[in-house]
């Protein structure tokens, strides 16, 4: 029995997979509802791209007082009636009162294979080019649950990419970056049909 989900959205900058969520919310091919996107920074492009589409959007900047922020995300998404929460490129750690509310309903989408290559610091082309360094055969995408510590909450759904002999960083990161928004399309899809259930 599909169900529709409550999407709340975050994201720093573009928010590469929550525009491929969007657009497929818009075309019908997702059983979702775009509840709220919120950014740290006022000038994020995916604000606008959100907006274009009449879907809710707010900046809570986090740096100046991360405990106010962090209350202040909470409360938002609580008011939107966000069920599930969905990073899309935020680079700010979640609060323990978003944590708290949200425990077991946050997605993040992580370049390669966890838990060898997550962790703080561990993010954009730095993961492609420690599983390059490491000799590893396979690398691709972990979509998981975000906890307290970075890329350790437990995955969700994995998406294997083959490293090729004469791959660099910057060509594996290609290769992963491609899949990622119609991977977590896809997982959301997934969750919405009840074929694939968080843990409890």
């Amino acid at each position: 029995m599909s169900q529709f989900l409550k999407l709340g959205f975050l994201a720093s900058r573009n928010g590469s997979s929550a525009r491929a969520i969007l657009g497929a919310i818009e075309a019908g091919s997702l059983n979702a509802e775009p509840r709220l996107v919120v950014s740290n920074n006022r000038t994020a492009p995916v604000l606008e791209f959100a907006a274009a589409r009449a879907v809710p959007t707010l900046c809570i900047p986090t740096q100046s007082d991360p405990e106010a922020a962090d209350g202040a995300l909470r409360d938002a998404l609580q008011a939107a009636g966000v069920e599930l929460v969905v990073l899309s490129g935020y680079l700010r750690q979640l609060g323990p009162q978003t944590l708290a509310r949200y425990r077991g309903r946050v997605l993040n989408i992580h370049p390669g294979p966890l838990p060898d290559f997550g962790g703080h610091g561990m993010y954009g082309r730095r993961v492609h080019e420690a599983v390059i360094a490491a000799g590893v055969a396979e690398s691709g995408a972990c979509i998981h649950l975000v906890d307290e510590e970075y890329d350790r909450g437990p995955v969700v759904a994995r998406r294997a990419v083959e490293v090729r002999p004469d791959d660099t960083a910057e060509t594996l990161e290609a290769r992963v970056t491609a899949l990622e928004p119609g991977f977590f399309v896809e997982t959301l899809q997934r969750i919405a049909d009840g074929r694939l259930k968080l843990p409890a």
